[in-house]
């Protein structure tokens, strides 16, 4: 029992460090040059329209949740006569 665990772990290591790495370019130099830049944008709409896209769906949740939490209250406060 000892030696297949102690084989299965050989060959889990041989297929973990013989593996070829990809070459990933580094782009961190880039991002933070283009965040710490000043041009008058807020930080939160640096990224892009992405960014820009993520906000306004943010914002939209955000106001609808709020209405929709008003309007349960207001239901909840007034009940129904039956």
């Amino acid at each position: 029992m000892y030696r297949h665990l102690s084989a299965l772990q050989q060959v889990s290591r041989r297929t973990i460090a013989s593996t070829a790495r990809r070459q990933v370019e580094n782009k961190v130099p880039q991002k933070q040059k283009l965040f710490q830049e000043d041009n008058g944008i807020p930080i939160h709409l640096k990224g892009g329209t992405g960014d820009a896209l993520l906000y306004r769906a943010t914002m939209i949740l955000t106001v609808l949740g709020t209405g929709y939490v008003l309007y349960e209250l207001a239901k909840a406060a007034f009940p129904q006569k039956k």
